[in-house]
């Protein structure tokens, strides 16, 4: 009896494995830059309370991610993401390079932009993406994010180099036929979208894009229009290309698309009035890539978290978490009209890091997340040792480090551009070495679980595909 029970545990065992590999026609990596498992609990009770769940909460495979960096115990984005996305673990400022590579900063073109690569012949080499690999299959690809398109997390996906701030050559990598094109994207990446549409034009002295621009003159969106790409500038824009031909939008002219904060208020800030939510970029992403009857692979960047948290702004950085969130909904609601059980469509949501955002004192239930801390015992503000308020949500370091601390006010607190304190000064905060949050649903997501290193998540995300 024993043994025949013991060969239909390895039996089931073996099938539960053979049925993970090669489920999934498309995947949807979801990346929110600097998501640490603080800030995803200080955006669920910001927004359903203590009780309530994020939508990726409700992801029923779960696991634990290590993000340390191959020289580092605390990680930037481009090595981080790019363990995702090749399995390798690379320098800090690295991008989808061999663990060897140096990470070489570019140096000032004419304009004094960081525009020329210094990334030398010999220094390290590229590694292949999964995307690429996709690309490779007959899948169609895309990759969006709230950032610039050039930012780390998203080139990490399509482009390869020695330093991340080399922006102007990481444009000309997804450029098909271009000079400096990567020409493992074959014929191109299918959907991009982003900000930071100085990367991909000339510069020009008499327009609003100031010095911003690029040196050699080229014009990278017209010459993508020639290989067929549909070009948008605004949300308008993409609600109307055609979903049979590639497309790039570009949601600012020279920079990071808005906080959302900032992007619904009235009137909007910025460009913000023009641009799409995450939400809306990715189920257009879907329907253009979903034309493919191969699948597709889609990654999904909220990247203005993490800028929020470096700002120590927890109220920016909430509310771009429940943005990213709510696009995981989108994405969801959107596969299951045709695929109602996700059995053909992987879902997985993760951070690249952490950040030093903490929880502080003992708060009440029911206290907004935002405001000064009140005690469970009786309500009343929670005091420190010299008898002055402080907030329930602080960072470890940062600019907002007074020399002699004061009594806080929830008016104040509240504000938008309030800036928690810190323990540390520092003109900017740092990301943090903890471990980050998964969640995964849907085709092969069973393989997603336990404490992973990030360069393992590359492996089941070929796993799922059958790669």
């Amino acid at each position: 009896m024993k043994r025949t029970l013991l060969a239909a545990a390895m039996a089931l065992s073996f099938a539960q494995a053979a049925n993970a590999a090669g489920e999934a026609k498309n995947i949807i990596f979801f990346l929110g830059d600097g998501m640490g498992p603080s800030t995803v609990t200080a955006s669920r009770i910001y927004k359903y309370g203590e009780d309530g769940s994020l939508n990726m909460d409700k992801l029923e495979r779960t696991a634990r991610i290590k993000t340390y960096s191959n020289d580092a115990q605390t990680t930037d984005s481009a090595p981080s993401m790019a363990a995702y996305m090749t399995g390798v673990k690379m320098n800090n400022e690295v991008i989808s390079m061999s663990s060897d590579t140096v990470a070489t900063n570019p140096s000032k073109d004419a304009n004094g932009n960081l525009g020329i690569n210094n990334c030398a012949a010999g220094n390290g080499s590229s590694v292949p993406t999964i995307l690429e690999l996709a690309k490779a299959k007959g899948k169609a690809v895309g990759s969006i994010t709230t950032t610039e398109l050039t930012h780390a997390t998203p080139a990490a996906t399509f482009s390869h180099i020695c330093n991340r701030n080399a922006q102007y050559a990481i444009a000309a990598q997804i450029v098909p036929g271009g000079a400096g094109y990567n020409s493992a994207l074959n014929d191109g990446v299918d959907v991009l979208m982003g900000g930071g549409r100085n990367h991909f034009l000339p510069y020009d002295a008499t327009t609003s894009i100031g010095k911003f621009g690029r040196a050699d003159g080229r014009n990278l969106l017209a010459e993508m229009t020639a290989k067929g790409y549909v070009v948008a500038a605004t949300r308008a824009d993409m609600l109307a290309a055609p979903l049979n031909k590639k497309f790039i939008g570009l949601y600012s002219s020279k920079s990071h698309l808005e906080y959302e904060l900032d992007r619904t208020a009235t009137p909007p800030a910025g460009e913000g009035a023009t641009q799409p939510s995450l939400a809306e970029m990715t189920t257009k992403a879907m329907d253009i890539l979903s034309q493919n009857s191969n699948g597709y692979f889609l990654m999904v960047e909220g990247g203005r978290i993490d800028h929020a948290l470096h700002g120590t702004n927890a109220k920016r950085a909430l509310t771009d978490t429940i943005a990213f969130d709510d696009a995981v909904k989108a994405a969801l609601d959107k596969a299951r009209t045709t695929d109602p059980t996700l059995a053909n469509t992987l879902i997985v949501v993760t951070a690249d890091h952490d950040h030093t955002l903490a929880f502080n004192g003992y708060g009440k239930r029911g206290n907004p997340i935002l405001d000064i801390n009140r005690s469970y015992r009786d309500g009343k503000p929670s005091l420190d040792a010299d008898g002055n308020t402080y907030t329930t949500l602080v960072f470890g370091n940062g600019p907002n480090r007074p020399n002699l601390r004061a009594n806080l006010d929830s008016t104040a607190v509240l504000a938008d551009n309030y800036q928690q304190e810190t323990g540390v000064r520092l003109n900017s905060e740092t990301h943090g070495g903890g471990d980050v949050k998964l969640f995964a649903t849907g085709a092969g997501a069973k393989i997603f679980k336990g404490t992973l290193d990030n360069t393992k998540v590359f492996g089941l995300l070929k796993t799922a595909f059958g790669f």
